[in-house]
């Protein structure tokens, strides 16, 4: 049987700047007298080019130059921790800011590999595990292994952290220890992990909201000081998490909130077929949607958009979509009616607000909608043989002037095309000039394919792709966007 390896001690990655200066540990005296008649101390610090000792020049040796050699060493490691803060500080987004504690954890603690699993102790998540030169297979061969045994479940599953008080986990040798779980032994054989070192991820005022693992390919382990470094950084980096973390729960929140006043599915009514999408921008717009059946076998459309951003804006969304629900059941096949009867409403209750709004009373069985805009971009009408803008008069939006009014516009649409109602968000995350995305959103539906015409789901879906192109259709887009497509059959 062979012996245990001898552990190594880690180095500082070279990515990250390491100091200039070593300090040499002071040579043991026996008193004053150990100085200049005595000899050199072999281990003391020395200059090549120059005599050492009492005849050598000023500062090259002795407690001068010790002192020196230390200062540059504490300003070289204090210079790359706030490098290092400094990158964790200019993150936005909590998975980029887990990614940069992992490669900033790995540089000061000489490690090539490791991982973050955050799981914040007030329940409230998110949870999620984060790795650095880990595959998703190797973090789910790493979940094979009992929590217990990892060092993150060692730091997790203690309330205070870890008996005794220390904040670390060193694990400088895995596989010549004693008693270590098969499992853990045969799942870090197969990664080609012989040593971990683990942190907390914890303060006082932030709480405890995961752990740090970082791996070694071969047994080693971080010296004191490597240690010291990456704790302040660990602790800096937990409080930016924390704020992160915060926004991104809020984020959550109000998107929650802001899918939840939208209606959780689409009516289904004889003769047309509908599909909505909607992506909620980073801190809660007031983009809207709403397909209501009314009486006579009609159906109400609506899409608009109440200014501002956040919860307020959210708030009065769900105001105003609930109002015009209302007055489309009463007078929905007056179009005008409805919104100046929503016009008067906003006025009255939010004279601070203004919102745009398109609302159509649509006769499936006849192919006819009668539709009125205040303020809002003009529907889209997609067919075979034309793709083109309906043109609506030009109108402001709801709240602007003392009392809103605009003729309404009948359409005619014959069987397989479709009209797309949308939001301004669409046009303003293409980036363009309005003209520019207006040509942009019309060359898009003009060339769908025929399949995609036949559907509304995949129609929305080819438009939304075509016009917001490099993952501007992602949910955390700057604006909201709102898409609903009833397809005339």
């Amino acid at each position: 049987m062979n012996a245990p390896h001898p552990p190594k001690v880690a180095g500082i990655d070279a990515t990250v700047p390491s100091p200039a200066h070593t300090v040499a540990p002071a040579p043991a005296t026996s008193g004053a007298s150990a100085g200049a008649s005595g000899p050199a101390d072999p281990s003391g610090p020395s200059d090549p080019s120059g005599p050492t000792g009492p005849t050598g020049p000023v500062g090259t040796s002795g407690p001068g130059a010790l002192l020196q050699d230390r200062l540059a060493g504490w300003v070289s490691d204090l210079t790359t921790l706030h490098e290092l803060t400094e990158r964790l500080a200019r993150t936005d987004t909590l998975p980029d800011a887990l990614q940069e504690l992992l490669r900033a954890g790995a540089a000061l603690v000489g490690a090539r590999r490791g991982l973050v699993v955050l799981e914040p102790a007030d329940g409230l998540g998110p949870r999620s595990t984060v790795g650095l030169g880990l595959a998703p297979a190797d973090l789910g061969h790493l979940e094979t292994v009992p929590r217990g045994s990892l060092p993150y479940g060692e730091l997790l599953d203690t309330p205070a952290g870890l008996p005794g008080g220390v904040a670390e986990i060193v694990r400088a040798d895995l596989l010549a220890e004693d008693g270590l779980d098969p499992r853990h032994r045969e799942v870090a054989a197969r990664l080609g992990y012989a040593a971990s070192y683990a942190l907390p991820l914890s303060t006082k005022g932030a709480g405890r909201l995961g752990a740090a693992v970082w791996l070694y390919d071969e047994p080693a382990e971080p010296v004191e000081r490597m240690r010291h470094l990456a704790g302040l950084y660990t602790r800096y980096a937990t409080e930016q998490l924390a704020r992160l973390l915060e926004v991104e729960r809020t984020r959550a929140c109000l998107k929650t909130i802001s899918e939840e006043l939208l209606p959780s599915r689409l009516p289904r009514v004889s003769g047309v077929q509908l599909a909505a999408r909607h992506r909620t921008g980073p801190r809660g717009g007031g983009d809207w949607y709403d397909a209501l059946p009314l009486p006579d076998a009609a159906l109400g459309l609506a899409v608009g958009s109440v200014t501002g951003s956040g919860p307020s804006a959210v708030a009065a969304m769900g105001r105003l979509r609930a109002s015009l629900r209302a007055y489309a059941v009463m007078e929905g096949e007056d179009p005008v009616a409805v919104l100046s009867d929503l016009e008067l409403l906003l006025r009255l209750t939010e004279p601070a607000r203004s919102a745009t709004a398109l609302f159509a009373y649509c006769e499936p069985a006849l192919g006819k909608l009668t539709l009125a805009g205040a303020g809002h971009c003009p529907p889209l009408l997609i067919g075979e043989r034309r793709t083109e803008f309906v043109e609506t008069s030009v109108s402001a939006p709801l709240g602007m002037l003392a009392c809103w009014e605009a003729p309404s516009v009948e359409v005619q649409a014959e069987a397989g095309e479709t009209v797309l109602l949308y939001t301004d968000g669409l046009l303003q995350r293409t980036g363009d000039p309005v003209d520019r995305a207006f040509a942009r959103l019309h060359a898009a539906a003009a060339g769908a394919p025929k399949a995609a015409r036949r559907d509304p789901e995949a129609l929305t879906d080819h438009v939304l792709r075509a016009v917001l192109p490099d993952g501007l259709d992602a949910t955390d887009g700057a604006e909201d966007v709102v898409m609903l497509a009833a397809r005339f059959e």
